[in-house]
């Protein structure tokens, strides 16, 4: 009996190390580094010129790696993306609602189009009695996820696993210069700038993407 005892207990203690090292772990592990690497300039929100929407790395880490465990992402490549993405569309983390040129509605870190905040905010059961007085403003229901920083830096892994196809999500997984062409401007619509390339390629050099 205590033999079989002193055999269950070494059979789960071997189990740390892995558990601890999943690949959910190691990413969460990473992010608060990567962003000081990614985004050097959001060590401080000192002279932000709205200083309501700043964060900081530190500030923003946590509610990014809480998306990560929401939307399941374990892949460095995809992370790498979703960060960069995040990173630039928010100015260094500076913005959460599009002021230049100002688009009503507009924002979250990676700057959602108005259409893409109300299926995000439908996708959040807690929000659903709040979307019914927010209407078809679209400000308001944008006001509903910028209030909470999980909710605004979540709408990056969101939009990639449920607005990306299958093939855009593992061109980013195999950490393929190509694959992150294929979210930009296959996913995300837009062209593939040198400036876009400049925060990802150190996105996923931060991350450990594979190649990179």
């Amino acid at each position: 009996m205590l033999g079989s005892l002193t055999l269950t207990v070494l059979s789960l203690a071997a189990l740390i190390p892995t558990l601890s090292a999943s690949p959910l772990n190691i990413l969460e592990k990473r992010t608060a580094s990567a962003l000081f690497a990614v985004v050097p300039k959001a060590n401080t929100c000192e002279g932000a010129p709205f200083p309501q929407e700043c964060k900081t790395a530190d500030e923003a880490a946590p509610a990014i790696n809480e998306s990560f465990r929401t939307y399941g992402i374990t892949s460095p490549g995809e992370a790498a993306a979703v960060i960069a993405i995040m990173a630039f569309e928010s100015g260094d983390f500076k913005y959460n609602i599009n002021h230049f040129p100002g688009t009503p509605g507009q924002g979250t870190r990676n700057m959602q189009y108005p259409q893409f905040n109300l299926k995000y905010a439908q996708s959040i059961p807690v929000l659903k009695d709040q979307l019914v007085a927010a209407g078809s403003d679209p400000k308001a229901v944008l006001a509903l996820l910028t209030a909470n920083g999980e909710y605004d830096f979540g709408s990056g892994a969101w939009f990639l696993t449920t607005q990306c196809s299958g093939a855009v999500r593992a061109g980013l997984t195999s950490g393929s210069l190509a694959g992150w062409q294929a979210y930009i401007t296959e996913c995300i619509h837009t062209t593939a700038t040198p400036e876009r390339l400049a925060y990802w390629q150190r996105a996923a050099k931060a991350m450990g993407v594979p190649g990179n």
